[in-house]
């Protein structure tokens, strides 16, 4: 059905489109509390692991059951479970989103037992087929804490059922912030044992705790979650016209989850064919990497699927909608995203000092996750802006369109990085650690690619969808400058890496504010008219 003959719903519209403002500031909020716990968790690990072997089997093991977590979880069930729920809710059929949901959740149970019972007996090969350069004890350990991992993972995905019904209710903080629960577990494990216990045994003390903070970040949310949802059956409503479309859409939605958890594996099989230390390299960097796409792709993408769903299911004009949304997003992500590219480009060493530099972890280590940073900003911009575009297409109840164009993405990005991963670095006579940089670089010329077709393909559907292109441009301008006057702390300050990196942020964040606003980029004039405000009350 063309988009221009939706029915009516003019009062559900605005609802959405006030909603979804306020809901990207509350996902911002529940993800930037959950990634500080993230990042505190994650230095707490490299004080006591570094970038040893241990450190490479547990990186490599948390990635196996973690293919659980993205499959099923929260992208999959958001492409598929929100934009029906959602719609059934703006219709006021509140038995029918009780009986879907409750559906949803006794399939995803039993679909998780199923894998994960599996996926404990296959461990050992499932750790040789993504780790086919780890040798003897290394493997041994990887193959144990991937067992044990592997029920954790199903918690998780239970999670990720609670964040959807959360997120199309309007609740979005404690759904996001909710894996701050899983983070304290992990740290007061490792502070807890850290001292007290060899590596290999620490690493498997740490999955145990993982385990236990999976099942507590779900607990935490329950009861909101029984309270939003208002009747839970045990039912597989397999008549449901809905839970059918569910299942429908699932499927892309889990294959594209599947063709982009691949790309990870390989970029990780490959990593481990290096040199040691080159998995966990990787990690550090993908940590930082997916700071601004969470806080600025995720968090407006996931405020905007209810409400955009909530818009196709009852707005006469739901194509101009979607464009004037898309518009205003777009332009907003960008203001954020680009400044974080050139911040890894410029001061990725900073930020990884200050963040990660302590115990086993030193400023070499600090330097080649720099370097991995550098890779990924090649391609940060486009992935940001391609969640945007998929859930755009979630909302239309399409979930085929991003699988094709994420499967073209994969197939670019393992062909270019089996090539700078393994062939450049030596024909170059560059270090093998350069080849984990070529992981993350070729990953972001496939992200472009994806972006351009998925927004041709949703130009087609809804319209001509505006980038604001001009202003990318200045956007970049000013970024660089900002991220050049934040190398003066290399000059003025002492060796101090917490020193350097608190006045570099501070120049940079103050300096791309600053000519931004001279400019003429609104955010930032709406920035100094509220500092004004305050200066004059």
């Amino acid at each position: 059905m063309s988009l221009e003959r939706l029915p009516a719903g003019d009062r559900m519209t605005r609802e959405a489109g006030r909603a979804s403002g306020r809901g990207a500031v509350l996902v911002a909020a529940g993800i930037l509390a959950s990634r500080i716990a993230g990042l505190i968790r994650q230095r707490v690990f490299a004080h006591y692991f570094g970038t040893t072997f241990v450190a490479d089997a547990f990186s490599q093991a948390f990635r196996i059951p973690n293919l659980l977590q993205n499959l099923f979880g929260e992208g999959v069930l958001s492409a598929s479970f929100i934009p029906v729920y959602s719609g059934l809710r703006a219709r006021g059929d509140d038995l029918e989103r009780e009986r879907v949901a409750s559906a949803v959740f006794w399939l995803l149970a039993m679909a998780c037992g199923v894998v994960v019972a599996i996926g404990i007996g296959a461990a050992p090969w499932l750790t040789r087929a993504i780790a086919p350069g780890f040798t003897g004890y290394k493997l041994q350990l990887t193959t144990q804490l991937v067992r044990i991992l592997f029920p954790g993972s199903a918690l998780l995905v239970l999670s990720a059922w609670s964040l959807g019904i959360q997120n199309s209710h309007g609740r979005f903080f404690l759904s996001y912030a909710s894996a701050i629960v899983w983070n304290v577990a992990m740290i007061g494990t490792l502070v807890l044992a850290g001292p007290r216990v060899q590596l290999p045994e620490l690493a498997v003390w740490l999955a145990w705790g993982s385990v236990v903070g999976a099942a507590l970040q779900l607990i935490a949310q329950l009861p909101v979650v029984l309270a939003l949802l208002g009747t839970f059956r045990v039912t597989l409503a397999r008549g449901s016209p809905h839970v059918r479309t569910i299942l429908r859409n699932f499927g892309p939605a889990f294959i594209g989850r599947g063709v982009a958890q691949f790309s990870a594996f390989v970029d990780a099989m490959i990593a481990s064919l290096l040199v040691d230390g080159a998995v966990a390299t990787l990690n550090y960097a993908q940590l930082l990497y997916l700071l601004p796409i969470s806080l600025f792709g995720m968090s407006i993408s996931a405020a905007e699927l209810p409400a955009m769903s909530s818009v196709r299911a009852v707005s006469d004009d739901a194509a101009g909608i979607l464009r004037e949304r898309l518009r205003v997003n777009l332009s907003r992500m960008a203001y954020f995203v680009v400044p974080s590219a050139a911040a890894f480009v410029g001061l990725g060493d900073l930020l990884a000092r200050i963040v990660y530099q302590t115990g086993r972890f030193d400023a070499e280590d600090a330097r080649w996750v720099w370097v991995c940073l550098g890779g990924s900003a090649v391609g940060l911009v486009a992935a940001t802006f391609g969640r945007l575009l998929s859930s755009t297409f979630y909302a239309l109840h399409d979930t085929r369109t991003p699988l094709r164009y994420a499967i073209v993405r994969v197939t670019l990005t393992v062909s270019l990085g089996l090539v700078s991963a393994l062939w450049l670095p030596g024909v170059l006579r560059l270090d093998p650690r350069w080849g984990v940089a070529g992981l993350t670089a070729s990953a972001g010329a496939a992200a472009w690619v994806e972006f351009a077709l998925l927004r041709r393909a949703l130009q087609s559907r809804i319209g001509a969808v505006s980038l604001d292109a001009a202003r990318l441009p200045a956007l970049w301008a000013c970024a660089a400058l900002a991220a050049g006057l934040a190398w003066i702390p290399r000059l003025t300050v002492g060796a101090s890496p917490i020193g350097q990196a608190a006045v570099a942020i501070v120049i940079f964040g103050s300096s791309y504010l600053t000519l931004t606003h001279l400019a003429g980029f609104a955010f930032a004039r709406s920035v100094w008219d509220r500092l004004r405000r305050r200066q004059s009350a």
